[in-house]
């Protein structure tokens, strides 16, 4: 995975003060060098992939020496081709910046940003676009602010069923395809790839774009998912649990997400058992199992204590 230096320059507004050409580099890492040991003309463990940001520590230290060995330093950096150099608000940019940075093709970049904030917002930024990705077949929806995402076989219901439940004012995140990664641990982004953004496909009817059909506030462009359900044609042999004591997972990077095996046949009201299922989780998330105090109660009454 990578990502231009000119889509990070649009995403934190970043002002471009030389090298417009250097904008098309590719930045492959999504850590930060912060040059001190680099200054003091240490770089046996500099990483060139990496953005390189001066904040004010660096700006002052760079005063501590001469400006011939600082401009020797300051060229290193430069030789290295890093993607970039970013200074934030307020830091003090040499002259000798713009001259090596036209000379080897280097954007130099600032901020509106104070270094701290700064850091944070290209670290966010970083991990978003090059943290490793998958793709399942599914559909992504928000349902009552749980990201839910809907799996099972090709024809088993699943763009319908979403399509219930937005007309219910749910939202649509993707249908069919959906793109995902982990922001952190225990995080999962799901979105949806922009050719199909907005759209759902329905067999019988064809593609449906929600926002022209139900408005702006029937679509998201992502949304951290928090549960998975699971369409599956209903199976006499199989055994489907009653009470929901027992909660299966499943594994998508490093985060275990709980899943919900939902039997299909005719009769049942998919959508209303997946918004059901949905909310019955978010009550667990804050801290309230219905199957725990019915199990409780139960154990209670055998005990004689009510």
């Amino acid at each position: 995975m990578s990502v231009y230096v000119k889509d990070l320059v649009k995403d934190l507004n970043l002002e471009v003060l030389i090298s417009e050409q250097a904008l098309d580099k590719t930045i492959d890492s999504d850590l930060l060098a912060r040059p001190g040991v680099e200054l003091a003309g240490f770089f046996d463990f500099y990483d060139p992939n990496r953005i390189v940001l001066f904040g004010s520590k660096e700006a002052s230290f760079m005063q501590l020496f001469d400006e011939k060995t600082m401009k020797e330093r300051i060229e290193t950096l430069f030789k290295k081709q890093p993607p970039c150099m970013i200074f934030s608000r307020n830091v003090y940019i040499h002259d000798m910046f713009y001259e090596l940075g036209h000379t080897y093709g280097v954007a130099i970049l600032r901020s509106t940003h104070r270094t701290t904030a700064l850091a944070s917002l290209l670290y966010n930024f970083l991990h978003a676009n090059l943290a490793p990705r998958k793709t399942l077949h599914g559909v992504l929806v928000d349902i009552h602010g749980l990201g839910t995402l809907i799996i099972g076989k090709s024809g088993i219901g699943k763009s319908e069923t979403a399509l219930e439940l937005i007309k219910r004012g749910h939202l649509l995140v993707a249908d069919d395809r959906v793109d995902m990664y982990e922001a952190s641990a225990g995080s999962v982004i799901g979105y949806a790839p922009d050719i199909t953004k907005k759209l759902i496909e329905v067999r019988g009817i064809g593609i449906v774009n929600v926002v022209e059909m139900y408005g702006a506030g029937a679509f998201r462009e992502d949304k951290k998912i928090r549960l998975v359900v699971e369409l599956e044609a209903w199976n006499e042999e199989k055994h489907y649990d009653r009470l929901g004591v027992e909660t299966e997972y499943v594994r998508y990077f490093e985060t275990e997400l709980p899943k919900i095996t939902i039997p299909v046949l005719p009769g049942r009201n998919v959508a209303t058992l997946v918004e059901s299922a949905a909310d019955n989780m978010k009550l667990k998330y804050l801290g309230y199992d219905a199957a725990k105090d019915f199990v409780d109660k139960i154990n209670k009454k055998a005990e004689g204590k009510e």
